[in-house]
């Protein structure tokens, strides 16, 4: 899916940024359709893999960049005749120029969809059309798709809060696998300075009290509880029962969720308003080790996104 803030960012920080789009994929291939990366003057961030077939698309996305807003570009690319590359498949590729102006100017006629001509007929296939409604009205996200000119994605919704009570094995783990992902802003919480030291650099993280934490957080956040303490894990449950929140996770067993949904009764919570916890998390044939848990844990929160409302001129 598209993600508008990583893009505008891009151009806020560099001016000129172009974007390339795998528009299309068939047969073999390294990405997969609506994989995308931004290339500008002096770097670039993110990749369409596939070494030879990204060198080319950096350097068709170089040239564009030394022009003054030249149109969209399709390149059409045989990986195997064309490329010399091994998995033989075919791709269409998208480059799109940006600057400031052209950023504010993206429309989104329907909810949730980018769709623009980027070559061809003026008027979008009916095809398309329909597909983007149905994406519009609450659908499954829209795949990338190249008809007629005209190139259609879902875009993500807006960066969602996910706070992870605990930084010890498992709660580094996680922050590391949800850190990188556009669509997440990740905090780490733990009044242990030392656990916290042990995080890289570039995920936020606190010392605040968990409970404090927890009480200023988005309405729409994710909650992981994984402290070293079953009781504060207990307490952490119980206010975040007395709140909005989007997700919470619950690290544990079955026999430890037993307990919790007993213990959350005789604090006052109905039974219907504890099974908002999920507990346990993650997919136990993944295994016990901390990345093992932490990418099923990612895994299961990537499959509750849904598409970003309309955009308008003033979120962009």
């Amino acid at each position: 899916m598209m993600v508008l803030d990583a893009l505008g960012t891009a151009i806020e920080a560099q001016g000129r940024v172009v974007r390339i789009v795998l528009a299309d994929v068939r047969g073999s291939a390294p990405r997969a359709a609506g994989t995308s990366m931004l290339v500008w003057g002096g770097g670039l961030s993110g990749t369409i893999g596939g070494g030879r077939l990204e060198l080319e698309a950096v350097r068709h996305a170089r040239g564009m960049l030394a022009l003054d807003a030249p149109p969209a570009r399709v390149e059409k690319l045989a990986l195997g005749p064309t490329l010399n590359q091994c998995c033989g498949g075919a791709v269409v590729i998208v480059l799109e120029w940006f600057d400031a102006a052209r950023f504010r100017a993206i429309e989104t006629e329907y909810d949730g969809v980018w769709a623009r001509r980027v070559s061809g007929a003026e008027d979008m296939p009916a095809p398309m059309q329909r597909a983007c409604a149905r994406a519009a009205e609450g659908g499954a996200p829209l795949r990338a798709m190249l008809q007629g000119g005209w190139m259609a994605e879902s875009l993500w919704q807006e960066r969602q809060q996910v706070v992870i009570y605990g930084a010890g094995h498992v709660g580094r783990a996680l922050a590391g696998v949800l850190h990188p992902l556009p669509q997440y802003d990740v905090l780490v919480s733990d009044v242990r300075a030392g656990e916290l030291s042990q995080l890289p650099g570039a995920i936020a993280r606190t010392d605040t009290v968990p409970t404090d934490v927890l009480a200023g957080a988005d309405d729409s956040a994710a909650h992981y509880i994984m402290t070293p303490e079953h009781d504060y894990d207990l307490e952490l449950c119980h206010h975040l029962l007395n709140r909005n929140f989007a997700f919470a996770g619950l690290i544990g067993s079955a026999t430890k969720w037993a307990r919790f949904r007993s213990r959350l009764a005789a604090l006052g919570h109905s039974p219907a308003r504890i099974e908002n916890i999920t507990c346990p998390i993650g997919d136990p044939a993944l295994g016990k080790h901390p990345q093992a848990i932490a990418v099923g844990v990612a895994a299961q929160l990537l499959m509750l996104r849904k598409p970003l409302p309309a955009l308008t001129k003033e979120t962009a």
